[in-house]
């Protein structure tokens, strides 16, 4: 894995920040920001690197997207969420997604934690937690029995999920990582 040249950076940096400030706000990443993000990436990876560049490119995009689909498909993340999530790979292609997706899990867990401490649900989310595991281990979809584990129930409690992968996307550039 190479290094990002300064466009790229600029490009992934303007994407997650942008997409943080709007999920905090409106509780919603607009498509007109993941779908422009997903052609930037490619566009740049193409003039960049070739065809091989395509390649990575559309590589890191299903990648993203077919992790957080899943995520999606239990309702446990938003669809704005899955199109970031590809977004930042066709800018960043796989393996450097996988470290991002890496620390965006490490940051959704403290936003999670602070989350469920300042509403003092820390019990009742220690219950989920153990429910979903054990639903996921018996291959079925916890917010089936239990309707307020899907992100779209007004009881669920929900986090911008958008500032996690910008977290965790500043967290590697920052860091060198990437």
């Amino acid at each position: 894995m190479m290094p990002f040249d300064s466009a790229t950076h600029t490009l992934v940096t303007t994407l997650v920040l942008a997409a943080a400030v709007t999920d905090l706000h409106r509780r919603r990443i607009p498509n007109w920001l993941t779908f422009s993000g997903a052609a930037a990436g490619l566009f740049l990876n193409a003039i960049t690197s070739g065809w091989a560049g395509v390649k990575n490119s559309l590589l890191g995009m299903i990648l993203g997207f077919g992790f957080y689909l899943l995520l999606y498909s239990l309702r446990a993340m938003g669809a704005g969420d899955v199109k970031l999530m590809a977004a930042v790979g066709a800018m960043v292609g796989p393996g450097h997604w996988l470290l991002i997706f890496m620390a965006s899990a490490v940051a959704g867990g403290v936003l999670a934690l602070l989350c469920v401490l300042w509403k003092g649900r820390l019990k009742t989310t220690l219950w989920n937690t153990f429910f979903l595991v054990q639903e996921l281990a018996h291959g079925r979809a916890p917010f089936q029995r239990h309707k307020h584990l899907d992100v779209k129930d007004s009881r669920a409690l929900t986090m911008p999920h958008g500032v996690a992968i910008a977290a965790g996307t500043m967290a590697c550039l920052s860091l060198a990582v990437i």
